[in-house]
């Protein structure tokens, strides 16, 4: 039977050798069977995590003209403020403000891949507005790492593979990203009673995402095997876990990723705020050698377990396509990541990455007209099986 709400694990669990089995199993259940998980007890002080969540609403709240000195469209790094509305996701408006924040890096070198340009120094604001801001940010970035590759070391145990299955796709210096979004309700937004779009249905691309949900508000939903929409509200003391495209090309299908997306809140609701961590992966590994190498074999007994969760479900239904393989236009994971945030941000694509941007946007185009032809085709099939009857009918008379 295909999920109907997302389980709850509890970290601590792992850390003792008597309880680890268990969390191990549950963890699996978790990533064969819906690709989402709330996880307590992760190992930030409680101190931080309310400092995260006023510095993060408390950015909202600075000058307008504060927020514009560090927009995201200075730099080619993609670290920075984006206005509402200035992000595109499944071809929509996703109606969100937000700022992108990631481990710090300095610039790039001349002599380096243009996706190291995604390497850079943050956009912070002035110490002027914000003092605590950029302290709080950069420690609980710093820890978050460290948690994150932790949790996809439990995530190999799970599925029977060595604790450093992943370790080969990690950098010693890794970049990780976090953003801190707020989502107006739909009367700010003026859409009235209007479903807005907070974002699109979409796919994490890497391997793992944390979200600190920073607001009581729903909107985050889930969508499971059978095509349906599942709430994962806020739950105090826990991030939400998504698995990403990435893990699930690398475990060769065992592990899931699952749509999901965010609705606005409803008119009269407020804002609703969360801030969520990606996990980096190294910007240098080639599809192909994800798929040639990856992280080893998945046991045979592993597939299994997870071709029989399929099965029972009667296969999948999703409305978003997986597209983390070979085959495309990049060919490297930098070059994907790259070309992503141009497709997402082209206000910073037409002014740093232009010749993406225009490969990009003639992608897309070529896309339409096939779907067209393709709609086109079907109709004009269906115009002629109606003719073909309407003549037997005739006959028939």
């Amino acid at each position: 039977m295909s999920f109907t709400s997302i389980p709850i694990l509890d970290l601590a669990l792992s850390r003792d050798p008597a309880t680890k089995p268990q969390f191990l199993a549950d963890l699996r259940h978790a990533l064969m069977e819906v690709g989402f998980l709330y996880l307590k007890n992760v190992g930030i002080p409680d101190d931080l995590w309310r400092e995260v969540i006023k510095e993060g609403r408390g950015f909202f709240d600075i000058p307008r003209e504060e927020k514009l000195k560090i927009e995201m469209k200075n730099a080619p790094s993609f670290l920075g403020y984006s206005q509402l509305s200035a992000e595109i996701t499944a071809g929509a408006i996703d109606h969100r403000e937000q700022i992108d924040l990631s481990t710090e890096h300095p610039v790039p070198g001349a002599d380096a891949p243009i996706w190291d340009n995604l390497l850079a120094p943050n956009q912070w604001p002035s110490a002027s507005v914000l003092p605590d801001f950029r302290r709080v940010y950069t420690d609980y970035i710093s820890r978050m790492g460290s948690i994150s590759i932790a949790f996809t070391s439990l995530i190999a145990e799970a599925i029977s593979l060595p604790a450093d299955a992943f370790a080969r796709y990690f950098d010693t210096d890794q970049q990780h990203k976090l953003k801190i979004v707020k989502y107006p309700d739909v009367s700010e937004l003026g859409l009235g009673e209007v479903q807005g779009q907070g974002v699109g249905p979409h796919k994490d691309s890497m391997l793992t995402s944390y979200l600190l949900q920073a607001s009581e508000h729903k909107g985050l939903q889930v969508q499971n095997m059978r095509g349906e929409w599942i709430d994962c509200p806020p739950i105090d003391g826990t991030l939400v876990v998504a698995i990403g495209q990435g893990l699930e090309a690398l475990t060769q299908g065992v592990c899931c990723s699952t749509t999901h997306r965010v609705l606005s809140p409803p008119a009269g609701a407020g804002a609703r705020f969360s801030i969520p961590f990606f996990q980096g992966v190294r910007g240098s590994a080639t599809f192909a050698e994800l798929e040639s190498v990856g992280v080893g074999d998945v046991p045979e007994a592993v597939k299994e377990q997870r071709r029989r969760v399929l099965e029972a479900n009667g296969g999948r239904l999703d409305d978003v396509e997986f597209t983390f393989r070979s085959g495309g236009v990049a060919k490297t994971l930098g070059e994907a990541t790259l070309r992503n945030r141009v497709k997402s941000h082209p206000d910073v694509g037409e002014r740093w990455y232009p010749d993406i941007l225009r490969s990009i946007r003639e992608q897309q185009a070529r896309v339409a007209q096939e779907k067209a032809q393709g709609v086109a085709q079907t109709n004009s099939s269906v115009q002629s099986e109606a003719v073909d009857v309407n003549r037997q009918a005739v006959r028939a008379h």
